[in-house]
C-alpha cells in the first residue's frame, strides 16, 4: 500500500504539474483545439491532479481506518469516473490523438481498480483491532 500511494503521488504531481506549465503540450498530445478557456481549464485540472499527488504521499503511512477507507473510495470514483471521458471525446471527434488518451485510459482503469480493491479490502476499524 505505501509503495502504490507513492508512485500515484508521484506519477499525480508529474501529470498535474505538466497540466499546470505546460496546459498547451497536454492539449496537443490529446488532439484537442486549444482556447484560451481550455488552457484555464487544463491548468486548474493541474492543480486538482497535485492536490491528490500530495494527499496520496500524506496517506501513504497511515493505518487502516475509516479515513483510508474514505480516501481509497474517493480515489476509486476520481479515477473510475474519469476513465470513460477521453474516450468518448475520442470517438465524437473532439480529441483526436489516441495515442494521448490510450496511456491516461490505461492508468485510469489501473489506479480505479486498485483503489476499489483497496477500499473493499480494508477492514473496519473494529475488526482490526481484533
Amino acid at each position: 500500500m505505501k509503495t502504490f500511494l507513492t508512485v500515484v503521488g508521484l506519477i499525480a504531481l508529474t501529470v498535474g504539474s505538466v497540466a499546470l506549465l505546460s496546459p498547451l503540450g497536454l492539449l496537443a498530445s490529446k488532439g484537442a483545439t486549444p482556447s484560451p478557456a481550455t488552457v484555464v481549464w487544463v491548468r486548474e485540472v493541474g492543480i486538482n491532479i497535485i492536490a491528490l499527488g500530495v494527499m496520496s504521499l500524506s496517506m501513504r503511512t497511515h493505518a487502516p481506518s475509516p479515513t483510508l477507507r474514505a480516501f481509497f473510495a474517493g480515489n476509486a470514483v476520481v479515477q473510475l469516473g474519469l476513465l470513460p471521458i477521453e474516450i468518448l471525446a475520442w470517438r465524437d471527434g473532439t480529441l483526436t490523438q489516441v495515442s494521448g488518451i490510450v496511456p491516461n485510459s490505461v492508468l485510469h482503469a489501473v489506479l480505479g481498480t486498485t483503489f476499489v480493491v483497496l477500499a473493499l479490502r480494508m477492514r473496519p476499524l473494529h475488526d482490526a483491532a481484533r
